[in-house]
């Protein structure tokens, strides 16, 4: 008698989800378990994807197979100490398994020239983040696996034996219903798109954060909340989140102007506020965006520069923003293209040049090059420090614009969500619905994390779905 299928839901169609219910498809072929695998994904098809659709995916490799072997001692420093060692250390050993099993569905890898400063090293898939949705979703779908579109998981069905049971969904029309389910794997994103819950946990304001790309206002916590009603503890930093400086201009997805080291930084009142040579880019990005959005006056600002700019060579690496810059032969011309007061614009750019009496021939801009101004500029300028003084003049204008959130459920490396009690049985997690990210985003290791720990969840699942 042929053995009844097990069922297996996916939440999200992101690089977590994919990977997810591609690797328990493929584990399920390998043992010969019968399974149902179905992925639900809120959004049309043709916006489906989440944030992966629309990231460039850079990942933190030094090759497709080879990792840095410091990289779990990298996460744990960054993390602040905070992070789980052995979650991190189950991401450095399977990172370059998981990229060479995207190989060998089509997905290439280069190594990018990353926006201009150093940093880790990066590799990247050629064409993005797509690419990864459009190769995995392919192979789901050759495998078995099927997907509903604007189908919303809204609960959990717990069976008896605290067991999972099944997913409520409703429907694009608004019905409701509940599929069965043996083990489920949320994948559905951080809480970015939530702005009630995102006023909860940053405060005011925060509910009118740009978001960085259209995929971005699908992560509205959902996962999150279905299992915390069941039990599942918290993780990862809740007052974090990984947020850009973008131009508000530009109608491209995640159009940020990360030029503004090489130059200054002023608000609406044409006064600087930032040392924006603290250090390289992917070090000051967020504590910059952030600052943008809670404490300046219009929650804008704006990257004032000369034409040096354009001397640097790569310059447009570091500017995903269409939009021209203004421009201007002199700074009070820039000031009333921009609406800031010409008088104190001329005053923070004389104090700056005053200050800015190194070398120039030291400048470089893929390092801390140790350019900094005099000692009594405030805010000090510790890197980059040259004078504004070669028009035309440019401005960029600046905002804030979310990515994903830190705060999460509780997984072990097993992608396991945890209760009080430990893991809940048939219940995983992956991507930005975990939470193990304090502080500060680690550069290049989000859609990394995600599928990794995507597809770990969807072997997982498999195995439990083997031993019930």
């Amino acid at each position: 008698m042929p053995q009844t299928p097990a069922k297996l839901v996916v939440v999200g169609h992101g690089a977590a989800g994919l990977a997810a219910a591609l690797a328990a498809a493929e584990q399920a072929h390998q043992s010969g378990l019968p399974i149902d695998i179905t992925v639900l994904e809120k959004a049309r098809e043709n916006e489906a994807g989440g944030n992966t659709r629309w990231s460039p995916s850079n990942m933190r490799l030094d090759a497709p197979d080879r990792i840095d072997p410091g990289f779990a001692d990298d996460m744990l420093r960054l993390s602040g100490e905070r992070g789980d060692p052995v979650y991190f250390r189950a991401l450095a050993d399977r990172a370059t398994a998981t990229v060479g099993w995207l190989q060998g569905h089509g997905v290439e890898f280069v190594t990018p020239l990353y926006y201009l400063s150093a940093g880790p090293a990066r590799i990247q898939p050629v064409g993005g983040g797509s690419v990864i949705v459009e190769k995995l979703l392919a192979a789901a779908k050759r495998a078995g696996v099927k997907v509903r579109y604007e189908c919303e998981a809204s609960r959990l069905v717990v069976a008896e034996s605290d067991r999972i049971g099944g997913i409520e969904v409703h429907s694009g029309d608004g019905a409701a219903t509940t599929l069965d389910a043996n083990a489920i794997v949320l994948a559905s994103g951080g809480f970015q798109g939530n702005p009630s819950m995102m006023r909860a946990h940053f405060g005011f304001g925060a509910e009118t954060i740009k978001l960085i790309s259209p995929g971005t206002r699908f992560d509205t916590g959902d996962g999150i909340r279905m299992a915390t009603e069941q039990g599942a503890q918290l993780s990862g930093d809740w007052n974090g989140m990984h947020i850009e400086p973008v131009d508000p201009r530009s109608t491209h997805s995640a159009p940020v102007v990360l030029v503004y080291p090489y130059g200054i930084v002023v608000d609406q009142h044409g006064h600087r506020f930032f040392d924006e040579g603290a250090g390289l880019m992917h070090e000051t990005w967020e504590a910059l965006a952030r600052d943008i959005h809670f404490a300046r006056p219009k929650r804008i600002a704006y990257a004032i520069l000369d034409s040096r700019l354009f001397e640097i060579d790569g310059y447009e690496r570091a500017i995903r923003s269409e939009v021209p810059p203004y421009q201007a032969e002199s700074l009070e011309a820039l000031a009333a293209q921009i609406g800031i007061p010409a008088s104190n614009l001329r005053q923070t750019v004389d104090a700056f040049n005053a200050a800015a009496t190194g070398d120039p021939a030291r400048f470089d801009a893929a390092r801390c090059d140790g350019l900094a101004a005099a000692g009594a500029l405030q805010p000090p300028k510790s890197n980059w420090a040259r004078a504004i003084a070669k028009p035309p003049y440019l401005a960029y204008p600046l905002v804030g614009a979310v990515a994903y959130t830190f705060g999460g459920l509780a997984t072990n490396a097993r992608a396991e969500v945890l209760g009080e009690q430990g893991p809940i049985s048939g219940l995983y997690a992956a991507g930005e619905t975990t939470g193990h990210f304090y502080g500060s985003a680690p550069n290049a290791v989000a859609v990394l994390r995600a599928l990794v720990f995507g597809k770990i969840a969807g072997e997982q699942a498999v195995e439990f779905l083997h031993r019930r």
